[in-house]
């Protein structure tokens, strides 16, 4: 059994069985990666980079499952096909829709020799280039045992891009702009009339050298919504000198006291994970509770796409930054071409940074935030 982690694996099958069938039937074994299920042993081994199809090399195997496909490096879902080498082996595998030149689109379920679609429908075909393959579409609504509020919950989270791949189960292009929900009179709101905040979860930085830094200020209202309270940004290109690790260390630990008279004391200040020797600086100056963002990009942006469009996310006024890069972030078109999911590597230091603080303190606002997606 297989995904992008090892985590995501246990906490997506295996507990979810161990729940159904008991923990006498399925009993996991984390130290060593394998589960046992009735009584036969399973693997458990996460895959996300090109070195994980290492883990799999020589194996001799009777069944494999694979969890969000889609998100597994092409070469280890290959690797992964190629040891089902006893005799009756089969291939499970869920995931949810990419690009139309994914790899998994192109090379595997468009060559089905049955289909059934999200309407229902039946195809079958036949000829060369054709997998002894079975592939079923399932639309949210297919789900007959979720309540309809978290359906209808569920389908205002989302808009455009994701809405027709998470709702509509389209394997459509990333085309235009990244927040396509985006609305500045919707969005922005005056930083006087920011409420309470139950907590101040933390402030995202993203660091630069010959880029701008910045930092967001994340808060947790009394009312449910997350809150970007502030930023600070220093951008290199716009100065006449260019400061040093040491200067921006110092500039944003004066920020933050300043932000902390306020009463906007953040709980974590969470770095750009590539930014080593920033991070070595900010020890030096004794700036506590440091730690490294959570980097996966397109999470990034699907959590940050739909609190906006649930209403869940407000940008106060004081961020000049990250209110003027949203309209502008966009989807690279060379990458979609190649069958990748990611955004144009411009004017997106303050987008970093506000991702970095609201998907790494994503367990702490959960429980507090009415979010279905």
């Amino acid at each position: 059994m297989c995904g992008r982690t090892e985590r995501t694996v246990i906490n997506n099958l295996i507990l979810p069985l161990q729940s159904m069938l008991g923990r006498e039937r399925v009993k996991v074994n984390y130290g060593s990666g394998t589960a046992f299920i009735c009584g036969r042993e399973i693997n458990i081994y996460g895959a996300n980079n090109e070195q994980a199809q290492t883990k799999i090399q020589g194996a001799t195997l009777v069944g494999a499952y694979a969890d969000e496909a889609a998100t597994l490096p092409e070469s280890f879902f290959s690797m992964l096909y190629s040891r089902l080498s006893v005799e009756g082996a089969k291939m499970w595998l869920t995931s949810n829709p990419a690009g139309p030149a994914h790899w998994l689109k192109t090379n595997w379920l468009d060559h089905a020799e049955l289909w059934i679609d999200g309407q229902g429908r039946f195809h079958r075909q036949s000829g060369e280039g054709t997998k002894e393959l079975h592939r079923y579409t399932f639309i949210l609504d297919d789900n007959k045992s979720l309540p309809a509020a978290y359906v209808a919950r569920t389908k205002k989270s989302y808009s455009g891009l994701f809405y027709r791949r998470y709702i509509n189960a389209e394997w459509v292009a990333a085309d235009g702009a990244v927040f396509d929900c985006w609305d500045v009179d919707k969005h922005v709101v005056n930083h006087d009339a920011l409420p309470a905040m139950r907590a101040v979860l933390g402030v995202g930085v993203d660091y630069g050298t010959t880029n701008a830094t910045s930092a967001v200020l994340l808060g947790l209202g009394v009312d449910g919504i997350l809150y970007a309270i502030d930023e600070w940004r220093y951008d290199s290109r716009q100065a006449s000198v260019r400061l040093t690790d040491g200067q921006l260390s110092a500039a944003l630990k004066d920020w933050l006291a300043a932000r902390a008279s306020e009463g906007h004391r953040p709980e974590w200040v969470i770095v750009d994970p590539a930014a080593a020797s920033f991070k070595v600086q900010l020890d030096q100056d004794r700036i506590q509770n440091v730690i490294n963002g959570e980097n996966d990009v397109l999470y990034g942006i699907r959590t940050v796409s739909s609190l906006l469009n649930a209403g869940k996310l407000r940008i106060s006024e004081r961020c000049t930054g990250l209110i003027n890069e949203m309209p502008g972030y966009s989807w690279d078109t060379k990458a979609t071409e190649k069958g990748e999911d990611k955004p144009l590597k411009v004017a997106d230091h303050s987008i970093d940074a506000f991702r970095y603080a609201v998907t790494t303190t994503e367990t702490n606002w959960r429980p507090y935030v009415d979010l279905a997606a």
